[in-house]
């Protein structure tokens, strides 16, 4: 549950939302990332970093660049989470009805 709290802690930030929706079109160098953003470079490697700490996003070295893309991995471990609870409120809603469906109809009184 760590892994998870890691994940939504980067989420929280709008920055690091707006670098995961860059990096859904492709991979991406920190100076790429960087340039929509009123923030230094080394901010922006900063973000960089807490999105890898939560598995969100992986980076390569090429040369003197270090290009960063989406982790499926990270990702898939999101949508699992998301899954579950999907499911455990369907659950939950099932059983609602079940107990509204087996309750006797209300009479309503007619004027």
């Amino acid at each position: 549950m760590e892994e998870m709290h890691r994940t939504f802690a980067a989420l929280s930030d709008p920055t690091r939302c707006a670098i995961l929706e860059m990096l859904a079109d492709g991979e991406k160098t920190v100076m790429d990332i960087a340039v929509p953003f009123a923030m230094s470079q080394p901010a922006i490697s900063r973000h960089l970093k807490v999105l890898e700490d939560a598995a969100l996003i992986t980076r390569r070295i090429d040369g003197a660049k270090r290009p960063c893309a989406l982790s499926p991995a990270g990702l898939e471990q999101l949508e699992q989470w998301a899954t579950k609870l999907r499911k455990s409120m369907a659950r939950n809603y099932d059983r609602l009805d079940a107990v509204l469906a087996a309750m006797p109809p209300v009479e309503k009184d007619t004027p």
